[in-house]
């Protein structure tokens, strides 16, 4: 089970992680945390209402790594055939923004939440102990698959990576090369992602 998530009988996944593991995907996961931001003030006061008809931005993030997390609905309008076209895309783009990314952002948010908690948890059970076996539910898995999802996007992003032959050039990358670590935890936390999609395969 070392650095791979299996089964658990009657649903969930159970993966075995050493404490530098769990302090790497906490670390992590608080980094995300930070970069999508805060959700509501704790004090605002609760309006249903308000909250389901509240507008977000409608203007694409400038952090290339957010640019990747919440990416335009629509077609790059810097690729579109026609001034008019890219106008509408924009358009259309601004549009959806102003009413998705709220929850989007919410979403990511609950889900890297869900990594720390648990891996605090963990940690928490398994103290001196030099790591334990996270076991999930089958919803839980869902979020960590998610948060692993995000994760990857976010240094994929910071390492420029597009399509399938970037990923192969970071398997040739020099020891020395300062984007080394970087690129060890892209492909540990693919094997990862992978393993646990495998868990909730039917």
């Amino acid at each position: 089970m070392p650095g791979t998530f299996e089964p658990l009988p009657g649903g969930g996944a159970a993966v075995a992680l050493d404490d530098v593991e769990i302090s790497i995907i906490r670390s992590l996961a608080v980094q995300l945390l930070e970069l999508i931001g805060p959700g509501p003030a704790e004090d605002a006061p609760e309006d249903p209402l308000a909250e389901l008809f509240a507008e977000g931005p409608s203007e694409p993030p400038a952090d290339p790594v957010l640019k990747r997390l919440f990416p335009d609905a629509y077609s790059d309008p810097e690729q579109s055939a026609s001034s008019r076209d890219a106008e509408e895309q924009r358009a259309y783009s601004a549009e959806f923004r102003r009413y998705t990314e709220n929850d989007l952002r919410a979403g990511k948010r609950d889900n890297a939440l869900a990594v720390i908690r648990s891996l605090d948890a963990l940690s928490a059970a398994s103290a001196g102990e030099g790591g334990a076996v996270l076991k999930l539910s089958v919803e839980e898995s869902q979020r960590w698959l998610s948060a692993l999802n995000d994760l990857r996007l976010a240094i994929g992003s910071r390492l420029e990576i597009t399509d399938d032959e970037d990923t192969d050039l970071l398997y040739r990358l020099p020891d020395d090369d300062p984007r080394k670590p970087m690129v060890m935890a892209y492909l540990w936390l693919g094997g990862l992602q992978e393993t646990l999609v495998g868990t909730l395969m039917p």
